[in-house]
């Protein structure tokens, strides 16, 4: 059985106010011919399908169109989709009936029958090869609050209760399966020890306490797909254990990714060649200079920028890296200047000061030039110190990070 394994596709996902639809399309015609020359028997997608909880009518389409099409050219295919945090629970899962129809089984949240008893059946998904037969059991787990997994009184009550969570889902595969049958598992977590991308990563809890040990999955599991990190990467040196990343760079601190999907095949019920297939770049990032250097200086780089002439869809983005001494409120309109009649948008200025080495309070406070990075962690702390001085007591930061994690009144459970 063949498995293809991707995540994070953030679809709706627009780059500094630049409508990334093109980008997306792209790929998703792209995974559908991989999957039909890889001919691949299951397609892993691991949350993060959308790039928010209430996704645009046409990047729900997207979405929607790519299960039919891979209905109708891989009849056999099984498709499973979890939800990321980005995702809305009911949302993603609203439609489940009918993608059920596509061979597409989708799990946004964590089931339960009363206060207590969570209905793992639901997460265990049977995978069945192209004459029906069942050949793997799937451990769906999307992304986990709090509140969806088992109370557990000791520990950490939220790491207990993931692994918790993940070994009665295990226990209920085993259960099930016959000899030869493989077992996976999805996660939507972070995991402890692994890269991050600086400033497209939504942080999920507070301090690293979110971050779970390999040993959450058992070494029964002969492949954890992974998703959250945008960076792909193996967790702990187990290669059975992956990130597939996200297919496009979702910011330019991603411009130098290898963006991949990972292919796996199973002999029997172990992983065995576990493979990564490079997503093409549709769109380039570029960063110009690649050091920020002074205005005059960065205006002669751009006059003498040459560019490729593309269609406008797919004109490269372009962060300009600017090294400021003092204020230079004509910067905008002078790079845009520079830059006119060439065949590129600009995404964004990148503001670098230059500090004084007195310039304590300069090191201390979160720079304010981009408020998409500033992250509620940094804000929070950043208050807590400029009060009271010092860190906030673990007992504080745990509070908020359940806090943070708790949807919001009236959003989708």
């Amino acid at each position: 059985m063949r498995i293809i394994h991707t995540s994070d596709w953030h679809l709706g996902q627009t780059l500094h106010g630049f409508d990334r639809t093109y980008e997306h399309q792209c790929f998703l015609d792209w995974l559908l011919s991989q999957l039909e020359s890889e001919q691949a028997d299951v397609l892993l997608v691991t949350g993060d399908v959308f790039d928010n909880a209430n996704p645009s009518s046409s990047a729900q389409r997207q979405l929607y169109r790519f299960l039919q099409a891979a209905r109708h050219r891989l009849p056999h295919l099984n498709i499973v989709l979890i939800a990321g945090n980005h995702d809305s629970p009911g949302r993603l899962e609203a439609p489940a009936p009918l993608l059920e129809v596509f061979g597409t089984v989708v799990v946004g949240q964590v089931g339960r029958r009363g206060e207590d008893e969570i209905e793992i059946e639901k997460l265990v998904i049977p995978l069945r090869d192209r004459s029906g037969q069942t050949r793997a059991w799937c451990l769906a787990v999307p992304f986990l609050r709090p509140g969806d997994v088992p109370r557990m009184d000791k520990g950490d009550a939220y790491l207990s209760g993931v692994a918790e969570l993940y070994r009665q889902a295990l226990e209920w595969a085993l259960s099930c399966r016959e000899p030869d049958q493989a077992v996976l598992a999805m996660g939507h977590c972070h995991m402890a020890g692994t890269g991050i991308s600086s400033d497209s990563e939504r942080r999920i809890v507070i301090g690293g306490a979110e971050m779970l040990p390999t040993g959450v999955f058992d070494d029964r599991i002969a492949y954890a797909a992974l998703g959250h990190l945008h960076l792909a990467q193996s967790v702990g040196g187990q290669d059975w254990i992956r990130y597939s990343g996200s297919p496009l760079p979702m910011s330019f601190s991603e411009t130098h990714y290898r963006h991949q999907v990972v292919r796996i095949d199973l002999a029997d019920e172990k992983a065995g060649a576990i493979q990564a297939i490079p997503v093409p770049r549709f769109v380039e990032l570029l960063r110009v200079p690649p050091q920020p250097q002074i205005l005059s200086e960065v205006l002669a780089v751009l006059a003498e920028l040459e560019l490729e002439d593309l269609p406008e869809q797919q004109w490269p983005y372009l962060e300009v890296r600017v090294l400021y001494d003092g204020p230079e409120p004509g910067a905008r309109p002078a790079v845009e200047a520079a830059l006119a009649g060439k065949p590129v948008r600009l995404a964004r200025i990148d503001p670098n000061h230059v500090r004084r080495q007195n310039d304590t309070a300069a090191e201390t406070m979160a720079p304010l030039d981009d408020l998409g990075q500033l992250q509620p962690e940094d804000i929070f702390l950043g208050h807590y110190r400029n009060t009271y001085g010092g860190e906030a007591p673990e007992g504080l930061q745990k509070a908020f990070f359940e806090l943070l994690l708790e949807p919001s009144e009236g959003a989708d459970a």
